[in-house]
């Protein structure tokens, strides 16, 4: 089933540093596939990083249409896909796991072996008028979902495979390192746990200030946070700082679980293996998100558990992709969630 408009736009970028918008015929939904109409979509530093041609060659295909935080409205469907989906609100799994391999069979569809497939890296993603994606993704939401809110309900998944993995537990002392979009939005899903104490590190006072709003019950600098070593007993790291992931580890306590989020570079700080080893840590990392993860995240938005729209300080229009991946990453501490609004 398809119809609709007879062009669509999208942002491709053709290589590091040059892109363009492009019209082209609507796509069209394959068989098992679903066409959305995109609503909002979210510019992270992942997307700065394929603009800037850093990101790792073997994760990004160019030439690309990037987007890969995005909530939309299916318009279409392919051959043997449900036709009652036309017109529900939405968001999708990004990773195009196999389903069939070791990992995927056991709910790992982030580890999938089957080779790394991904909408807005090696696909093309939602800095456009509309996405194609097979249908088995999608996530779809209420009838009166907020689509701009729901732009970032991938990185919404993310924490969500973060919190799940570092298992807290009422009444824990809990911190935060990093208060960009991943930091704010776990704060969000750390304070449903009812901890003790949740605590956001990061040097940036109007972040600290807004993880106050969202539930956190003290905040502090990187500096501050010294006097606070050894004192948690949970630690999610999201910043992905060259120092982050060593400092996540000496906040926590002598046989305390540490989760790493942040997406680190080259030369950053490693863990210190003697630390490790006597404080008896438990430590596990983050790569995007499996598919129960995307289904808590969807399931806290639908509760209002996760309230992400506050984050959002700027949305520009498709023709001004070049200023919104510029703000990103652009050291503005006012800048938070960029939306594309096509």
């Amino acid at each position: 089933m398809s119809g609709g408009p007879a062009s669509s736009r999208s942002i491709v970028v053709e290589r590091p540093g040059a892109h363009r918008l492009v019209t082209a015929a609507v796509p069209e939904p394959g068989p098992g596939e679903v066409r959305v109409r995109v609503f909002a979509a979210g510019v992270c530093m992942s997307d700065r990083e394929v603009y800037d041609g850093r990101r790792d060659a073997a994760y990004v295909r160019y030439p690309v249409t990037p987007g890969h935080e995005w909530a939309g409205t299916v318009d279409a469907v392919g051959a043997g896909v449900d036709p009652a989906l036309v017109g529900r609100r939405t968001v999708a799994e990004g990773f195009r796991a196999c389903g069939s391999c070791a990992r995927c069979r056991e709910g790992e569809t982030s580890l999938c072996e089957g080779g790394y497939e991904e909408t807005g890296f090696t696909v093309p993603g939602a800095f456009a008028d509309h996405l194609v994606v097979p249908a088995r993704l999608l996530h779809p939401l209420a009838d009166d979902a907020d689509l701009r809110a729901a732009a970032l309900l991938e990185p919404a998944a993310v924490v969500a495979a973060a919190v799940r993995a570092g298992r807290p537990e009422p009444g824990e002392r809990i911190a935060v390192v990093g208060a960009g979009t991943l930091g704010l939005l776990a704060v969000q899903l750390l304070a449903a746990s009812s901890p003790g104490e949740l605590t956001v590190i990061d040097p940036r006072t109007q972040r600290t200030l807004q993880a106050q709003e969202f539930g956190a019950t003290g905040v502090g600098t990187p500096e501050e946070s010294k006097e606070l070593h050894g004192r948690y007993d949970l630690v999610v790291e999201t910043a992905g700082a060259p120092a982050t992931a060593a400092s996540s580890c000496l906040l926590a306590r002598r046989g305390g679980r540490v989760v790493l989020t942040g997406m680190f570079t080259p030369g950053a700080a490693g863990i210190d293996p003697v630390h490790l080893s006597f404080q008896q840590l438990t430590v596990r990392s983050v790569f995007g998100a499996p598919s129960s993860a995307w289904d808590f995240a969807v399931r806290a938005f639908t509760a209002g558990i996760l309230t992400p729209g506050p984050l959002v300080t700027h949305e520009f229009p498709l023709e001004r992709y070049g200023e919104a991946v510029a703000l990103v990453g652009g050291g503005d501490p006012g800048t938070g969630k960029v939306l594309l609004r096509p």
